[in-house]
């Protein structure tokens, strides 16, 4: 459990919700684990199926305290919220920034921003701790490339230019991630990116690592009010998540990439794991899926510090505090939105 920027977040398993007074109460088996006032709060986002009792759903709505479900694995279920919550005109101005193209600009290029300085980290890393088993010398000048890449995106006037920029510091990028494949090199290895359908085995699990950070973006976005289908850099398109594909890019290489070079690289997936279409399309099979959902749900379990926020949370827990981040920012609270910066 942990409170954040006024959200209690509880993430403790087979936990129920209950009203106490003027008081939110955690409990597990009849014990009570947290007692939290709720004047103190202005949401409470539960992970799991247990529930929370009707007088406390009633309680928050009366106080416009946003009550949001999700399941055990992060995916956006129902919330209950009160005429105050303010929802409506929070999206209104999410819309209105959209639809701006200079203002949705701003906020797109802190995170494309963000998305490059930790790609440039990720292989930074791989430099410090294997600069022995790679060319570390090709590496550090993509390093050098996507540093260089940062102050342009930075100041992109529109989405074109910093599209431009994006794709360009991408190609970098991707021209040394083989470089951080340590093991089994005949059965992982990486070309080139492939995607709908991914074509080889490193591009399968890349795939759906980024498939299942978008839907938690998209979740995340969800519980504090924002619509995930309208974005700033990812333009409306039916059925696109769009601004969870936005928060998606400041947290790919950080979470999703290093994930899975993890796995690969500690031989916790070998080549039984996949199947090949007719059409030549990779895929996990149903029990490697598993086991790939499994260790993900053990990596959000790990903590970090916030790099804005200098608090300890779970990784899993990321998407959420930025996307409180970017509401608070779309209601002028912050001049501008953090995005998450790694190192």
């Amino acid at each position: 459990m942990k409170k954040l920027l006024n959200t209690l977040y509880v993430t403790t398993p087979d936990t129920y919700l209950s009203l106490d007074g003027e008081n939110i109460v955690v409990l597990r088996d009849a014990e009570t684990l947290l007692r939290v006032p709720l004047l103190n709060l202005e949401a409470v986002v539960t992970f799991g199926y247990t529930g929370a009792s009707p007088a406390l759903m009633g309680a928050c709505a009366e106080r416009g305290i946003a009550l949001t479900f999700m399941t055990a694995s992060g995916h956006f279920l129902a919330d209950v919220a009160g005429d105050r919550q303010g929802n409506v005109l929070l999206r209104r101005t999410q819309y209105r920034v959209a639809d701006d193209e200079s203002a949705s600009v701003k906020i797109a290029r802190n995170m494309i921003a963000a998305k490059l300085h930790n790609s440039r980290w990720v292989i930074e890393r791989a430099v410090r701790d294997h600069e022995l088993r790679i060319d570390a010398a090709r590496v550090q000048a993509a390093a050098r490339a996507i540093a260089n890449a940062i102050p342009p995106a930075r100041e992109a006037e529109s989405p074109g230019v910093l599209r431009g920029v994006e794709g360009e510091a991408a190609q970098r990028y991707f021209s040394v991630f083989d470089e951080m494949i340590l093991q089994n090199k005949s059965d992982f290895y990486f070309k080139s990116r492939s995607r709908r359908p991914p074509m080889d085995n490193l591009n399968a699990l890349l795939s759906f690592a980024y498939s299942l950070l978008a839907n938690d973006c998209a979740a995340a976005l969800c519980g504090v009010g924002l619509d995930p289908y309208v974005g700033f850099l990812h333009r409306d398109r039916p059925g696109r998540k769009s601004l969870a594909l936005d928060l998606t890019e400041e947290l790919r290489a950080v979470f999703a990439d290093r994930f899975v070079l993890t796995l690969v690289n500690n031989r916790k997936i070998d080549a039984s794991a996949f199947k090949t279409q007719e059409s030549g399309a990779v895929l996990l099979k149903d029990e490697a899926r598993r086991e790939f959902l499994a260790a993900w749900q053990a990596r959000k379990r790990e903590t970090i510090t916030h790099p804005y926020l200098s608090e300890k949370i779970e990784w899993g827990l990321v998407p959420h505090a930025q996307s409180l981040l970017l509401a608070r920012h779309l209601r002028g609270d912050l001049d501008e939105y953090p995005p998450f910066l790694w190192k």
